[in-house]
């Protein structure tokens, strides 16, 4: 029997490059989808999920930094200061932790305006922790691990945004911090559709940089 003339010539069929190529683009694109996917629905539990269950559930709740104005706190960050007087109140945790450094062209720390806020609502000085250093979430989580650990305390109730809770959750398990989450309900990025869309969109990005990049 004769041979095909493709054998006969010595020749095989062989896919071209170009669509191998292509296989591995078509793949990597689906694998990416699929985690940003992931990663959207992980923010959305996290901020739809509050952890807190019961009075002396933790040692401190971590308060993280937002924008201050003049030595007055912002909404957002007046918000989360609320909600975290609410959680000191109800005896959740005795210490409030304070975070935030100083911004551009501000004179004075978001901490120490948080702290000067929670103080006319009666906490005392002796109840609070300043982290005034991060001028990042990632600064701050990691600061307020060393300060913790040196005072022999791992256990943390996270107070921010919503959209904010998955990525601060992985910063602060990621620096060795037993960690319960706590959003802000009453922030007004939660009230506003369009800057919750924001949110979504940023932190779901965000997100899986910090767990797989930072240290």
């Amino acid at each position: 029997m004769p041979r095909p003339a493709r054998e006969a010539n010595g020749l095989t069929r062989r896919r071209p490059r170009s669509s191998w190529l292509r296989r591995i683009a078509v793949s990597a694109v689906g694998l990416l989808l699929l985690g940003w996917i992931g990663s959207v629905v992980a923010v959305l539990v996290f901020a739809e999920h509050d952890g807190v269950r019961r009075p002396g559930q933790a040692d401190a709740i971590v308060v993280l930094g937002a924008a201050q104005y003049a030595g007055r706190p912002s909404p957002v960050l007046r918000a989360r200061i609320d909600h975290a007087l609410n959680l000191w109140r109800a005896r959740v945790a005795p210490v409030l932790v304070l975070t935030g450094g100083v911004g551009t062209r501000d004179t004075t720390s978001e901490a120490a305006v948080s702290a000067s806020y929670a103080m006319r609502h009666g906490v005392p000085e002796s109840a609070m922790v300043l982290e005034s250093e991060g001028r990042t979430t990632s600064e701050s989580i990691r600061s307020v691990a060393l300060i913790l650990k040196a005072r022999d305390q791992t256990s943390v109730v996270l107070v921010s945004d919503p959209f904010h809770m998955f990525r601060v959750w992985i910063l602060a398990r990621r620096h060795g911090l037993d960690v319960v989450t706590s959003p802000t309900r009453s922030s007004p990025i939660w009230a506003s559709v369009p800057a919750s869309a924001g949110y979504i969109f940023s932190e779901s990005l965000k997100a899986p940089v910090a767990f797989i990049v930072e240290r």
